[in-house]
């Protein structure tokens, strides 16, 4: 039997479906997937929708568990998994953010045509992947004491900036403007700064990559004109990286603090992987402070790419960034644990929204948008994989209400990387990304074979999903031209 099989699941509309609480004595909401009835299979075919119930167990949840239309079986919470816990009676658990914290995407407009950049899209490709160190363990050129370090993550990214990196208008368009203020260096382990010291401005493995792509549709000219793209065929890069061993390393010794909370708080758990602390304890208070430290280290981990692919535009086309328009649209973040204001059962609450593998997607009028996009809303950095298209979202009134202002962060995995590996070699893949005009560069064979373009979900029906369901509408969406991975 497939593993999803056994749980009932209802269809409420279309493309919601829901496990109703009724189903199970333990659950404390009912449990909500947003999907067509492809997306929804794959979900059973793995343990997505038992963890997405698991998530409905634990205390002070609030409206319903949500996993979004790119859901995947993930450690704890489903990548894709949402969920809002009330200040005063919920929890906070690792599992719901994730290893990887801020695993984010940034986003940044040129003002240049794809038919300037081809004749040196090989040149320019070649000076990104020197420029920007790729690949496991992988260090970087700037190296820091546990001091300065300690300093930057508190600053955010106008720290970088202030070292001359990228520029102070870029904060504008940034998640929490580049800084969260919880971030407290004293509750990082000295293993995880350890790991950090010399990996920022790195873009690790896995499925980060950053890519230059090209403009393909537009479907909201007049919201995309407000993010500075104009035109098909205009140029833009996409950077998706995150918080490396730092936050890997941080989300690893607090699981540890939180496994034994439970016992201390007596919190019963369907699953170890969901290890949590009432949000108001010193166990979670620590934890958010510490992630807060890694939310801001991945902010400036992007920062400082962005910057080093402005300096390779530079150099590649003899001219300066700003007169190549190349100012950033958006950094966003993925995996994290925010405390925001919702309305619940209609009242306003102070709630804590874990988003794993999700992306925050604030409609218009929300406190904390960039002021240019107050009344548009914020925009969502739909990432694709290095074969197929990316997209750009913006959030949504009716996505406030549906999944706590959160739509879907990518494609999502339906075959494992030893799958992939298993199943495709590099060259054919190169090969194939050649024909489709996709130049690569890559720290190995294996990377490639493991984040094949097939071994995702089709990204055209993900962003479709989350159009139709209104937890984000479609923007604009890009084909890649040039991708390095780590």
């Amino acid at each position: 039997m497939k593993r999803g099989m056994s749980i009932p699941i209802n269809q409420v509309e279309e493309l919601i479906w829901e496990v109703p609480k009724s189903s199970d004595p333990r659950m404390r909401v009912p449990a909500r997937i947003y999907a067509d009835r492809e997306l929804l299979e794959m979900m059973r075919r793995d343990e997505t929708l038992r963890q997405t119930v698991n998530m409905t167990y634990l205390p002070g949840i609030l409206k319903y568990a949500v996993t979004l239309p790119d859901g995947h079986q993930g450690y704890g919470f489903p990548i894709g998994g949402v969920a809002a816990f009330d200040e005063d009676e919920g929890v906070i658990s690792p599992g719901g953010v994730g290893y990887d914290i801020n695993c984010g995407v940034n986003l940044m407009r040129t003002d240049m045509k794809y038919e300037e950049v081809k004749p040196k899209l090989s040149e320019l490709i070649d000076r990104i992947f020197r420029l920007v160190p790729s690949g496991v363990g992988v260090g970087s050129k700037l190296r820091l004491t546990k001091m300065e370090q300690d300093r930057a993550v508190v600053e955010g990214v106008e720290w970088a900036i202030e070292r001359g990196y990228g520029w102070p208008e870029d904060m504008q368009h940034m998640e929490d403007f580049g800084r969260m203020a919880e971030a407290n260096p004293d509750k990082v382990s000295s293993k995880a700064k350890e790991r950090g010291l010399s990996q920022l401005g790195t873009l690790g493995a896995g499925n980060h990559f950053l890519e230059v792509a090209r403009v393909r549709e537009i479907y909201d000219p007049s919201t995309a004109k407000v993010f500075g793209i104009t035109e098909p065929d205009q140029v833009i890069v996409w950077v998706h990286t995150g918080s490396r061993g730092y936050g890997h390393q941080i989300a690893s010794d607090y699981i540890r603090v939180m496994d034994r909370a439970v016992s201390k708080y007596g919190i019963n758990i369907p699953d170890r992987e969901l290890v949590c602390s009432p949000v108001k304890s010193r166990e979670a208070e620590d934890y958010f402070q510490a992630m807060a430290c890694a939310i801001n280290w991945a902010f400036i981990n992007r920062h400082i790419i962005t910057h080093l692919v402005r300096q390779a535009f530079q150099e590649t086309f003899k001219m300066e960034a700003e007169d190549l328009g190349m100012s950033l649209i958006y950094s966003m973040t993925h995996n994290t644990a925010k405390k925001e204001e919702h309305m619940v059962e209609g009242k306003r609450r102070r709630v804590v929204v874990h988003r794993k593998g999700a992306s925050r997607a604030f409609g218009p009028g929300r406190e904390g948008l960039p002021k240019d996009y107050l009344e548009v809303g914020q925009p969502v950095l739909l990432v694709g994989t290095m074969g197929t298209a990316s997209y750009l979202l913006v959030g949504t009134e009716k996505g406030e209400d549906l999944s706590f202002a959160s739509t879907a962060h990518g494609a999502g995995r339906v075959m494992s990387r030893a799958g992939a590996k298993r199943h495709y070699t590099s060259r054919e893949i190169v090969e194939a990304l050649r024909k489709k005009g996709i130049e690569i560069r890559a720290a190995s064979d294996e990377v490639v074979e493991e984040e094949a373009p097939d071994s995702y979900k089709d990204i055209h029906r993900v962003a479709e999903v989350s159009h139709r369901v209104g937890i984000g509408r479609k923007v604009m969406m890009a084909t890649p031209i040039a991708v390095t991975k780590g």
